[in-house]
């Protein structure tokens, strides 16, 4: 064996350690972050306006989340195309659990069969836990001839038009609407919203006729009787509106539409801080008083063995399967 052959080999080997110290170096370095973490305050970022129901989650969190994590938990809202903007922040963030995503059915399911995304949602997150749930309520203006879900269909047929209001093209209200159309064999005129408050309001103003709407939005119209409810697209009855039957009782079984929330972090966030993630987020839930007040907004709490990571990524993937055929086949784009 010749000098030259000696030296590549003794470099080769140099080279494969110098690889493997790396590696280590790089592991130790992870290991650390993670058990010094939090060291600062933790961002959850919601791709919404304040005020609307995911902020207010947030919101509801973020302190006793910062209980449990001994640092402050900040809410930031990062709006524009339909929450993407916002999602996207997350995913390109750094993987050290300093900046996670709060996010629903709409921004980490529906929104991938409608926009091109700079990003993927199943591989480019890691899952932290499966928040709350909202329920979705059938519901009309006053004035429509129609005191069940049943009547209410058979009004829809025999109109030439009937104007049902979304928060826009996309959004939860829109693709529920969809779905309606599927599962009740009925025609609707989908208008458009920037937003649930403007469609609400001019439901009350009897200038559209229905909407799917999220329970939480609606709750307080239909309290007032401002609008009328006739089903909530649940299993189960709201405790809130024990009198609403669902979907099942009132003629359209199997309509089950829930706007489920999540909290995800980056891929590649280690595992650790993952599941310091997820229990200070569980504890969060437990609270008595932001039970009471989910309890108040008609948000369903998943059970305990539910608010894992797994159990959030296999909602995930399972809820992917489901609606993009729906959207797709219902030809819903992008404006």
């Amino acid at each position: 064996m010749g000098i030259r052959p000696i030296r590549q080999i003794v470099l080769s080997r140099c080279a494969l350690v110098a690889a493997v110290f790396g590696i280590l170096i790089g592991l130790s370095l992870k290991a650390s972050a993670a058990a010094d973490y939090p060291a600062r305050p933790i961002t959850i970022v919601v791709p919404f306006a304040a005020g609307g129901p995911t902020d207010t989650l947030a919101r509801l969190l973020a302190g006793p989340m910062s209980r449990a994590l001994g640092v402050n938990v900040l809410v930031e809202d990062i709006t524009g195309a339909a929450g993407t903007v916002g999602v996207g922040r997350v995913a390109h963030a750094s993987p050290d659990g300093y900046t996670i995503s709060l996010g629903h059915w709409s921004t980490h399911v529906v929104n991938g069969a409608i926009y091109k995304l700079p990003y993927d949602l199943l591989r480019d997150f890691e899952p932290i836990a499966l928040l709350p749930s909202n329920p979705m309520l059938i519901v009309s203006r006053t004035t429509v001839p129609a005191a069940n879900l049943k009547e209410l269909i058979a009004w829809i047929k025999s109109k030439d038009n009937v104007d049902a209001g979304t928060a826009g093209v996309g959004s939860g209200s829109h693709i529920a609407g969809v779905y309606f159309e599927k599962m009740g064999d009925v025609r609707l005129q989908f208008v458009p919203y920037r937003g649930t408050g403007p469609a609400l309001l001019d439901m009350i103003g009897g200038r559209i006729d229905v909407m799917v709407d999220q329970a939480s939005n609606s709750a307080q119209q239909v309290r007032d009787g401002k609008i009328r409810a006739y089903a909530v697209t649940a299993e189960t009855r709201l405790p809130t509106f024990p009198d609403i039957p669902t979907v099942d009782e009132a003629g359209v079984p199997g309509f089950h539409i829930n706007i489920w929330h999540g909290l995800w972090a980056p891929a590649g966030t280690p595992k650790d801080i993952v599941a310091k993630l997820n229990r200070a987020a569980v504890a969060a839930l437990a609270d008595p008083s932001v039970r009471e007040r989910l309890a108040a907004l008609g948000l369903e709490i998943p059970a305990p063995d539910q608010q894992t990571p797994a159990a959030l990524g296999a909602l995930q993937r399972a809820e992917v399967d489901k609606w993009w055929p729906i959207i797709k086949a219902a030809h819903i784009e992008a404006e």
